[in-house]
């Protein structure tokens, strides 16, 4: 039954000095700036707990082999496979708003949480796009943009791990000139991280998601460090939002409790740009059975338009591919 919602180189990098923004003078500002933007205390302490307890059951379900969607070692990107052997450890736990999830309600509630689709519209800049129209009547034409995307469970993995330097849907391996080009490509998505424990996991080379790569950020050890680097350090109940072409990696320890939800709201502007990066994760597969019933009446509404955008939005794709290899 599922739960209420809410009311070589070290893995371990020394300390480089921490990198944190406010949310003023804007969202929208910062990320344009420095590529993220960190939004502290975005829960109440009621809400954490409940999200705490409801991750602490969905890991126990998944670590004992029963929930097949998982990020799996020593994979890196997807895909992961759906049936992995016995004992295989893992780092996250994928579709959070699946209609076999038991907390799927815990989640959706976080997911659709009044703040989190605040700063999503101020992120993605609606208000600017339409200025003229203002108060309830704009901030439904805003809402009626939005497109559900993705929602996962980043945990401790079961042994150290790290992911190498890389944009999320531009690879690596890129000439600088398609480098220059796929980043001038509007950013039609909100990507954050809303950290239940202390996490320190994430760390960007701030600016760099507004230019190609330098010469000495092109030959740096994708697994070692990078020049410019920053650790972004969360609190518990503080969320990052981050563009996420960002140059960034993850490092992951085995003996600090993490639990941190890692989600993506997209917008129709970004149609087929934004196929690929949501698609690949087999998201597909489950949304048009995607229960929100338990939200409330306003909440429901809302976030029914964004399920429906998400079928739209792989009405017919096929085969998008990956984005990255591992």
């Amino acid at each position: 039954m599922a739960s209420s919602g809410l009311n070589g180189t070290s893995h371990r990098n020394p300390d480089p000095p921490p990198f944190s923004s406010s949310s003023s003078p804007s969202l929208r500002t910062s990320i344009a700036r420095d590529g993220f933007v960190i939004v502290p205390s975005l829960l109440t302490p009621s809400e954490l707990t409940t999200l705490r307890a409801a991750c602490s059951r969905t890991l126990a379900h998944a670590r004992s082999g029963h929930w097949p969607h998982l990020r799996t070692l020593p994979l890196q990107f997807p895909p992961w496979p759906k049936s992995p052997p016995a004992g295989t450890g893992i780092w996250g736990i994928q579709h959070l708003l699946h209609p076999a999830q038991p907390e799927r309600d815990v989640f959706a509630s976080s997911y659709f949480h009044p703040k989190i689709l605040g700063a999503v519209r101020e992120i993605l800049g609606e208000g600017e796009r339409e200025e003229e129209e203002e108060g309830e009547e704009g901030e439904k034409r805003q809402e009626e943009q939005l497109v559900m995307e993705l929602y996962n469970l980043l945990v401790r993995p079961d042994e150290e791990f790290a992911l190498r330097w890389h944009r999320d849907d531009v690879g690596w391996e890129v000439g600088e000139e398609e480098e220059r080009m796929r980043l001038q490509e509007p950013a039609f998505h909100a990507q954050w991280n809303l950290a239940l424990w202390p996490d320190e996991s994430l760390v960007v080379v701030p600016g760099s998601q507004g230019r190609v790569r330098t010469k000495e950020e092109r030959e740096a050890d994708v697994m070692g460090h990078m020049p410019g680097e920053q650790v972004v350090r969360l609190k518990p109940g503080d969320v990052v939002f981050y563009n996420n072409n960002i140059v960034h990696r993850g490092i992951y320890a085995k003996d600090i409790e993490r639990m941190t939800l890692h989600g993506s709201i997209g917008d129709v502007r970004g149609g087929g740009s934004r196929a690929r990066n949501v698609l690949q994760h087999g998201v597909g597969e489950w949304v048009e059975g995607c229960d929100l019933s338990t939200l409330d009446a306003e909440t429901r509404e809302r976030a029914e338009g964004m399920r429906k955008r998400l079928v739209e939005l792989g009405r017919g794709r096929g085969d998008v591919g990956y984005s990255q290899k591992n």
